[in-house]
C-alpha cells in the first residue's frame, strides 16, 4: 500500500498520526527555527516601492496587505478582480485590457490589477491604469485566501487528492465528484502536480505560488516569473527580486515563511458547549463533510514533493490536520465562469506545459471554485469566493449544484438545529 493511501485511510478512519500544530502565536510550526520564522516573517510584511520594482500594475505593496487577519498569513477582506468573456462555442477566453489609450494591450491574464504607478512626476503622460472593457461580460470579485497552515496542505501526496476524488465520486454514486487538477511546477520544469492553492487549485507548490503572487499582486519580477506585464512606466532592474546575503530571494523566504505557519486553531470554548456539538453531529448528518473533510494526513517526512523540487521535512511529515477541506474544485453554483489563465500564472513554462496539462482540463475549471477550508473560517465576516455571503446562513443557503442536498438538509431542520450547526462552524 502506498503512502497516500495511507495517508488517505488516516484521514478517513482516524488513524494515529502526530497533530499538526495550531495556533496564532506568531511561532513556527517546526520547519525553521522562530528566528529564522520572524526574518521570513519581516520579508513577508515589507512594504516594497518603485525602487523595489513595485508595478507598473499591481494590488498591494507587500504580501501582508492581502494575507493580515488575525496574524501575518491569515486571510483579510481585500479582494481582487477577475475578467473574462465566451468565444465560439461557449469557451471561456481571456481579456484584452488597452492601457496607455490603446498603445498597448494586456493579455493572457484574467486578473485586473486596481493599481499602477503612473502617470506619475516621471511619467506625467504615461496612462497605464487597467480598466474593464465592455466586451468583458464574465466578470468576479475573490477574496483573498488565509496561508494559515498550508505547509501542511503542500505536503499532502498528490496520490492522497486523487484518492479523495475518486471515493468521493464513488460513495455519493457520481453526485459529488471534486475535480483534482494537474498544475505545472513552476521551478521543476516539465513537472506537474495536484493543484490546491488559490480559488481554482491553480499552483501545487507554495513557492509557485509566492512567484505568482509576487509578480501578479506586485509586480515584482522574480526568478520564476521574469516578465513584466508591461514595461511602461517600468525603471527598475530586472529581475527585481534578488538573492540576498544568504542566497535566498524574497520568494524563497515567502515560501518558507508559509510552510512554518501553524495551522489555525479553533475556538476551544465554543468548541466544548453542548450546541457546537450537537452542531457538529449535524454538520455530518446534512452531508457538509463530504467535501469540508475534517481531517487529513500528510505524506511521510522524506517524501519528494513538487516534482522533486521540495523534499517533506519532519516537521511537516505524517501530521495529521483538520482543514474542512477537500482543497478539490467543485460546482457548487458559485462558479465564477473563470479559467485559470496559463501565461498569468505559469510564466515561461506556458509556452511547453507539461502534458497532463491539458487546454480541456482547465476550461473544466470554470464553473468550479476550490472548496474553501473551514479551518479559521469564523474570524471571516466576509464568506465564499467572492464574498458576497456574510452569515454562515447565507453562505450554506448559497450551494447549489454538488451540494444542493447538503444545503436542502440544512434548510429543512428546525430552527434550534440550524442554530447549532452555525454554532459548530463558530469553533471553526
Amino acid at each position: 500500500m502506498t503512502i497516500a493511501s495511507l495517508s488517505l485511510m488516516a484521514a478517513f478512519f482516524g488513524a494515529q498520526a502526530d497533530e499538526a500544530p495550531a495556533g496564532f502565536d506568531n511561532k513556527s510550526n517546526g520547519v525553521a527555527d522562530d528566528a529564522t520564522h520572524q526574518a521570513d516573517q519581516a520579508k513577508f510584511e515589507e512594504v516594497e516601492g518603485v525602487a523595489d520594482g513595485l508595478g507598473p500594475l499591481y494590488n498591494a505593496q507587500s504580501c501582508r496587505e492581502c494575507h493580515q487577519n488575525p496574524l501575518s498569513g491569515g486571510a483579510s477582506q481585500v479582494s481582487e478582480l477577475r475578467v473574462g468573456h465566451l468565444g465560439p462555442g461557449g469557451r471561456f477566453e481571456n481579456p484584452n485590457i488597452p492601457i496607455n489609450r490603446g498603445t498597448e494591450v494586456v493579455s493572457g491574464r484574467t486578473l485586473v490589477n486596481d493599481r499602477a504607478i503612473c502617470p506619475s512626476g516621471a511619467f506625467p503622460d504615461t496612462e497605464i491604469q487597467e480598466r474593464v472593457p465592455e466586451s468583458e461580460s464574465v466578470r468576479t470579485a475573490r477574496i483573498s485566501l488565509s496561508l494559515l497552515g498550508d505547509g501542511f496542505v503542500e505536503a499532502l501526496a498528490d496520490q492522497t487528492l486523487l484518492d479523495l476524488a475518486r471515493n468521493q465520486c464513488k460513495t455519493s454514486h457520481g453526485k459529488i465528484c471534486g475535480l483534482a487538477i494537474h498544475v505545472p511546477i513552476v521551478e521543476a520544469p516539465g513537472q506537474a502536480g495536484i493543484g490546491r492553492f488559490g480559488w481554482k487549485d491553480q499552483h501545487a507548490s507554495l513557492l509557485s505560488f509566492s512567484g505568482d503572487a509576487y509578480l501578479n499582486e506586485m509586480g515584482i519580477t522574480n526568478r520564476l516569473f521574469p516578465d513584466e506585464v508591461t514595461k511602461l512606466c517600468n525603471t527598475a532592474p530586472e529581475p527585481n527580486d534578488t538573492p540576498g546575503a544568504d542566497g535566498l530571494s524574497d520568494v524563497d523566504h515567502f515560501a518558507r515563511f508559509v510552510r512554518a505557519l501553524k495551522a489555525p486553531a479553533r475556538d476551544a470554548k465554543v468548541a466544548a458547549t453542548p450546541k457546537a456539538q450537537k452542531g457538529s453531529e449535524l454538520f455530518d448528518k446534512a452531508g457538509c463533510g463530504a467535501c469540508h473533510v475534517r481531517s487529513l494526513t500528510t505524506a511521510a517526512a522524506g517524501t519528494k514533493i513538487n516534482g522533486g523540487a521540495l523534499t517533506v521535512p519532519p516537521a511537516l511529515g505524517s501530521k495529521t490536520f483538520h482543514p474542512y477541506g477537500d482543497f478539490l474544485l467543485h460546482d457548487v453554483g458559485t462558479g465564477d465562469g473563470i479559467v485559470i489563465p496559463v501565461v498569468e500564472h505559469y510564466a515561461r513554462m506556458a509556452r511547453r506545459m507539461p502534458s497532463q496539462c491539458t487546454p480541456e482540463n482547465f476550461q473544466k475549471t470554470r464553473n468550479r471554485v476550490r472548496t474553501a477550508p473551514l479551518w479559521g473560517v469564523r474570524l471571516r465576516p466576509r464568506l465564499m469566493h467572492d464574498g458576497a455571503s456574510l452569515t454562515f446562513r447565507d453562505a450554506i443557503l448559497r450551494h447549489r449544484g454538488e451540494a444542493e442536498k447538503a444545503a436542502e438538509r440544512f434548510r429543512r431542520m428546525g430552527r434550534s438545529d440550524q442554530e447549532a450547526l452555525t454554532e459548530f462552524l463558530k469553533s471553526l
